[in-house]
């Protein structure tokens, strides 16, 4: 089957609103999609109505922002309940965190000469809560400081640039924990994109599986083929569950677009094989 299980809409960084990422997964042929917003799951109704609508498996799912030793990482959960107090609570601590955040990067950019960073970023946003780097971005390529948004982030917000700011996010045991309580599975989020060598990775998934985390995303928009191989052997060597999603934002900051992912290695236990 056709499963693309990360994806986001404007509810939180992404270009489509939530009906029209489930018609564009549809178009292209997916059969079951999860919607994991960063931080919030604000866009689960509207896009299981439309998947209803259309014939396609829908699974709830979010993505929540991480900080582990001195790296951000997300986490995806899948099948969550967006109606579980526990990950509706942490959701709303993370989603003020992230508010906080953009202040100090609307500052830090204001010292470095890029005037009204804030006011542009938010002009990008449709859910203020969730305001995030990427629209940070946006706002800058289209002002004239950058040529694209890849661009933006090795001149200005990544670490050691001028509008970069040290936050922590939630932990990786509240982020696995808020996932488990609302009845889903965790899932670590592109591991490859991750500045980790082997031993950090190692690290992470053991304390990841010990934290109650099941899953690891093999395939996806931001891994190569190299990197397939990869993240199959870790999901081996941990006896993790692999998973496949685009990471889909919407057609100017995507790698890949929803369903066009090679399948996952046939001797892999896949996250959805007792759903």
């Amino acid at each position: 089957m056709n499963i693309d299980l990360h994806c986001h809409s404007t509810t939180s960084d992404g270009l489509l609103d939530p009906r029209a990422v489930v018609a564009r997964a549809a178009a292209n042929g997916v059969e079951i999609l999860a919607l994991t917003d960063h931080d919030d799951t604000g866009g689960l109704a509207a896009a299981r109505a439309e998947a209803l609508a259309r014939g396609m498996g829908f699974v709830g799912g979010v993505e929540i922002s991480v900080s582990w030793q001195d790296a951000t990482l997300h986490v995806v959960g899948l099948r969550i309940d967006p109606d579980s107090t526990r990950l509706r609570t942490g959701l709303e601590w993370v989603r003020s965190s992230r508010i906080q955040r953009a202040e100090r990067i609307g500052e830090a950019l204001e010292k470095a000469g890029v005037h009204g960073s804030l006011e542009g970023a938010l002009a990008y946003v449709c859910n203020p809560e969730i305001i995030s780097r990427t629209h940070f971005a946006r706002f800058l390529v289209e002002s004239g400081h950058a040529r694209d948004v890849k661009s933006v982030f090795q001149r200005y917000l990544a670490k050691g640039k001028p509008g970069y700011v040290e936050h922590r996010w939630a932990s990786l045991g509240d982020a696995v924990s808020w996932i488990r309580a609302s009845g889903g599975v965790a899932v670590i989020a592109h591991p490859g994109r991750y500045d980790l060598d082997s031993a950090q990775m190692k690290g992470l998934i053991a304390e990841f599986k010990a934290c109650g985390g099941a899953g690891i995303e093999v395939v996806t928009g931001s891994h190569t083929p190299t990197q397939y191989r990869e993240f199959a052997g870790y999901a081996r060597q941990f006896e993790l569950l692999a998973s496949r999603g685009s990471d889909f934002h919407g057609d100017a900051g995507s790698r890949a677009d929803l369903g066009v992912l090679p399948p996952l290695p046939q001797d892999l236990k896949p996250v959805w094989h007792d759903w």
